[in-house]
């Protein structure tokens, strides 16, 4: 069966295209009309084997900017097209846009930097007064880079403050954030609302190591936080492993106390589990005082969150990972919360205060330097953990053509899961075993409830490369997941059109 659907779009060359055969009856497999799919395949220029770079002509600030389209409009027209104008919602796939215009405003080489001061005077290791850390968005200051500037304050002197510990997370204008509002499931990890000082996703890791011998089973957390009654083991169960959480019967509900009321299977080997902690306000306090303890040193007050902005003397600076490696994680493994730090950032680069409102609109200033008329981006949080942003196919094709071509295409391609191979497509090697696809495609998926798509680059076997979008909005998108491996699989073969 082959459906056919016209596209017409200003300033470019496309043509009517037809669904494959094996892409259509997918669909039809799923219960999924043609009419809830959008997708195309564009070749990428340059040709293969050269390299090039979009002109950068002067902007009137006196940039360097590629001109608009650019890339898009010196490519070959569409081999697939269906429906490629219609607005729909991506999913995670949006990361796509917040990640390639974070490489474009800010370069591949930002970082953010999480700096301390000191308010009082230091004498024989001992801060007399308080000590101030103030955040700047780092969208990964995680548990290893938190130990790092614990023992970087420390070589500066400070081994014991004599007051308090401040924290400072002003650099974003944020809204209340309700965990729950997305899909009622607040102790989600990618239910974590974006702050200035964001700590280890604000999330608990549980291990579970059981012992056969002694039929018990150690409970390891991660990080350390203060004030928090965490068990150190549970008792083992027999049998399969099965639903290994449900059997525990955890409780995450008392900020001072988890509880396992069940039993963990012996059969189930290690496990972790990640947590969004249940008072997120409290956790960064919580986790800086068990973190400044662990490592040695003394604290005579509290750490508590700051009102307003304040500064002192400069102690020490943390560096975040640089940007090239946070789209890594943002898009390899579809990382929530880390997406909307950078859409913030944006607005707070230099010494701003970002908001989401802000964000939003330079991202669209962008846009219309970039891609001039095409259709710009709905844009709510820039992660896709949303039921309003949208975007069309051709848009994103588009982006992803420009992106091949320019000065960060590596970085940018590099971002992306490999087929089959990694991040959040590892699953495609098993449903599609011995697909030409896996390993010859870096690729962007998104997944809601009635939302599956994907987008990225396929390596055809004739050595042509590919912009491929595929975006299906309907109650069995889930389903019709295999639609979207058998188009990549389409690019690679480089079927006729």
């Amino acid at each position: 069966m082959f459906l056919c659907a016209g596209l017409a779009l200003a300033g470019s060359a496309w043509a009517q295209r037809e669904l494959p055969p094996e892409i259509a009856q997918a669909l039809a497999q799923a219960k999924v009309p043609a009419t809830s799919v959008a997708m195309v395949v564009a070749p990428l220029a340059p040709p293969p084997g050269t390299v090039s770079r979009v002109p950068e002509p002067v902007n009137p600030a006196g940039e360097q900017n590629p001109a608009p389209d650019a890339a898009a409009q010196a490519a070959p027209p569409p081999r697939l097209s269906w429906q490629a104008d219609v607005v729909m919602n991506p999913a995670s796939v949006m990361k796509l846009v917040t990640t390639y215009a974070g490489l474009d405003l800010l370069g591949p080489g930002h970082f953010w930097k999480t700096r301390v001061y000191t308010q009082g005077f230091i004498r024989d290791g001992v801060l007399h007064g308080k000590l101030l850390i103030k955040g700047s968005g780092d969208p990964k200051l995680v548990l290893e880079r938190l130990q790092e500037l614990m023992r970087a304050i420390q070589d500066k002197g400070v081994r014991q403050i004599d007051g308090d510990i401040l924290l400072d997370n002003s650099v974003f204008r944020l809204p209340p954030h309700d965990a729950a509002a997305f899909d009622d499931d607040p102790l989600r990890p990618y239910n974590a609302g974006p702050d200035g000082l964001l700590l280890n996703f604000k999330s608990l890791i549980f291990k579970f190591i059981p012992d056969p011998a002694t039929r018990r089973v150690r409970v390891e957390s991660e990080p350390p936080i203060a004030g928090v009654e965490i068990p150190a083991e549970v008792p083992a169960a027999t049998g399969a492993c099965g639903p290994w959480r449900t059997r525990l019967a955890a409780d995450f509900s008392d900020p001072n106390r988890i509880s396992f009321a069940g039993r963990y299977p012996l059969s189930c080997g290690e496990q972790q589990w990640g947590v969004a902690y249940v008072d997120p306000a409290s956790y960064a306090p919580r986790v800086i005082e068990a973190m400044w303890r662990a490592a040695g040193g003394a604290l005579s007050g509290q750490v508590k969150w700051l009102g307003q902005p304040a500064t002192g003397q400069p102690l020490v600076t943390g560096y975040s990972l640089s940007l090239a490696e946070i789209i890594a994680d943002i898009n390899k493994f579809s990382n929530n919360v880390m997406a909307q730090q950078l859409l913030l950032t944006l607005s707070a680069a230099g010494d701003g205060r970002g908001s989401f409102g802000e964000s939003r609109n330079r991202l669209q200033r962008w846009w219309r330097e970039r891609f001039g008329l095409r259709a710009a981006p709905v844009i709510e949080n820039g992660a896709g953990l949303s039921r309003n942003e949208r975007i069309s196919a051709a848009s994103l094709t588009a982006l992803l053509q420009q992106a091949a071509s320019g000065p960060n295409a590596a970085v940018f391609a590099q971002s992306l899961s490999v087929a089959g191979i990694d991040g959040t497509t590892r699953r495609m090697a098993t449903r599609s075993p011995g697909s030409d696809a896996i390993g010859n495609a870096r690729l962007k998926t998104g997944t809601l409830r009635d939302v599956a798509a994907v987008a990225g680059y396929a390596y055809g076997q004739s050595g042509q490369r590919y912009a491929v979008v595929g975006i299906i909005n309907h109650p069995n998108a889930g389903a019709a997941r295999p639609a979207l491996d058998r188009l990549v699989e389409w690019a690679v073969k480089d079927a006729p059109p």
